[in-house]
């Protein structure tokens, strides 16, 4: 966790809006004592799930967002030995296999059916564009297919009319980061 960083690694953003610097600051400081406090309650997933407020000069976000990733990383790491030392690598492996199988059954849904829809006046995530990090997920996950987890973090998808449903899709997202850390 000496990856941590100080908030001078986190070049202002100039005249592009940036995060809020005063949170950032603040979550990453109780990261920080978190990480290096035993029995913890902070979780990978409470780090990949933080958000802060966008203004004129905060920190770039692309830096803390990189920031963020080391650190949930880091986290992922320590909950994973955890498991493993409590559970037995047996149990961990195959709790891995079952939300992998979950998440390969949801995505081997026909096309333009992987997800719920939002209502029709709604926007939601492009269904094909979604469809499009389905299969290269399920690809991965059946044969093994190239796939980095920045690649799955950092996936970004237009908007549409009645498009798939955002929660559900990042959820899948995450749980898909979830079976990345846990088998790496």
């Amino acid at each position: 966790m000496t990856e941590l960083t100080s908030p001078a690694a986190f070049p202002a953003s100039g005249r592009r809006k940036g995060y809020a610097r005063q949170p950032v600051d603040e979550f990453l400081s109780s990261t920080r004592a978190a990480f290096e406090t035993e029995g913890t309650t902070v979780t990978s997933e409470d780090i990949r799930s933080a958000a802060f407020p966008i203004v004129r000069d905060g920190y770039a976000v692309e830096a803390v967002d990189a920031a963020l990733a080391r650190i949930e990383d880091a986290f992922a790491q320590r909950e994973r030995a955890a498991a493993m030392s409590q559970r037995g690598a047996r149990a961990w492996v195959g709790a891995s296999r079952a939300l992998a199988q979950e998440i390969l059954d949801r995505l081997s849904r026909p096309a333009h059916h992987k997800f719920r829809r939002v209502s029709p006046l709604r926007f939601g995530y492009r269904v094909d564009e979604v469809d499009l990090v389905a299969g290269r997920v399920a690809r991965y996950l059946e044969a093994g297919e190239g796939l980095t987890i920045e690649q799955v973090r950092t996936v970004a998808f237009r908007m549409q009319l009645r498009g798939y449903d955002e929660a559900q899709v990042d959820a899948v997202l995450d749980a898909v980061v979830d079976v990345m850390q846990s088998v790496g």
